[in-house]
């Protein structure tokens, strides 16, 4: 457990973007004042307007001597933020208002706004790995084939939530065809036919579906787990395994340890890196950015903590 770290007098940011939730226009930037006032902090809050804009604010907050960075919103926002924040000594903070909020969920953040907001006044600081997949950063999950698919799926649901998941899940095995991948991790290599290839940096997609449970966001190694082909018979198990930490435990799991690796496939395709689906080439190479990101965490999580945590309460 690294040393508790307290931030001293800093002024905060926060970034919000406006169409992640309900509150996101005013509940939130008012519980966001509260805080900063009784702490007698300077604060100043921004709205983002475009993909990319989170990022941009980010660096003009790093630039101004900002010392804290709020992230409202989803996947998507936070990881702009967090990747305009890689090595620098800014704390990020984060309230999560999306579907899946991965990194919030891993780091055992709360989901209601207010009880995060708690959080981040705490000023609990931890240090946490990054990783990249052909310079393009992650924090959580990045991964190809069926689990890529699956989230230009859930991208475009009107609903979300983890039956909207699992529906998306069982809708796209139906009509999905395994890859055959290369495999390059130190001096092994391994060709094998697979439904995905998922390198967890954290041990979650988000949404409480835990691909990796002993991925460890701090330990310098990704879990990369590979998902053989699997019959309509084998779905129940694994949707119950994937939801309840056990799905390492998979007869059609193999789960191996590395800091980098290379993925080759026979064409361009499908990649998603924090569940945001995009195109890549048939070559990625990805590898772990140790002690990347500094962001503020509960200091101990209670068993009350991890249900609420789970059930998103």
């Amino acid at each position: 457990m690294a040393k508790k770290t307290t931030i001293q007098s800093f002024d905060i940011q926060a970034i919000i973007n406006p169409i992640s939730g309900r509150g996101s226009k005013r509940k939130i930037p008012k519980m966001i004042e509260e805080m900063a006032r009784a702490k007698g902090y300077s604060l100043r809050i921004s709205f983002t307007e475009r993909p990319g804009h989170a990022g941009e604010l980010a660096r003009k907050a790093i630039d101004r001597g900002a010392k804290c960075i709020l992230a409202v919103g989803g996947d998507g926002t936070v990881n702009e933020v967090a990747t305009a924040m890689l090595h620098s000594n800014v704390a990020l903070g984060i309230i999560p208002k999306g579907s899946g909020n991965g990194l919030a969920r891993e780091l055992h953040i709360p989901m209601d706004a207010r009880r995060a907001i708690e959080v981040i006044d705490k000023e609990n600081i931890i240090t946490i790995d990054g990783c990249q997949a052909n310079e393009r950063v992650f924090f959580t999950t990045c991964g190809v084939g069926f689990d890529a698919a699956v989230s230009q799926k859930f991208a475009h649901e009107k609903r979300r939530g983890s039956l909207t998941y699992v529906k998306s899940t069982i809708e796209e095995y139906l009509c999905y065809k395994p890859e055959i991948y290369e495999l390059f991790i130190g001096d092994r290599s391994i060709r094998e036919e697979a439904f995905l290839v998922t390198c967890a940096n954290a041990s979650q997609y988000g949404n409480n579906a835990y691909i990796a449970p002993q991925a460890n966001i701090r330990d310098g190694v990704m879990d990369i787990t590979i998902l053989s082909p699997f019959t309509p018979l084998d779905i129940p198990s694994l949707a119950f395994q994937l939801f309840t930490k056990r799905i390492d435990k998979n007869s059609k799991i193999k789960v191996i340890q590395a800091s980098r690796l290379t993925i080759l496939r026979s064409k361009e395709g499908l990649m998603h890196l924090d569940g945001e689906p995009v195109i890549c080439g048939d070559r990625i190479d990805i590898s772990v950015i140790p002690q990347a990101l500094r962001v503020i965490a509960p200091e101990t999580i209670s068993f009350a903590q991890e249900i609420r945590a789970f059930f998103g309460q």
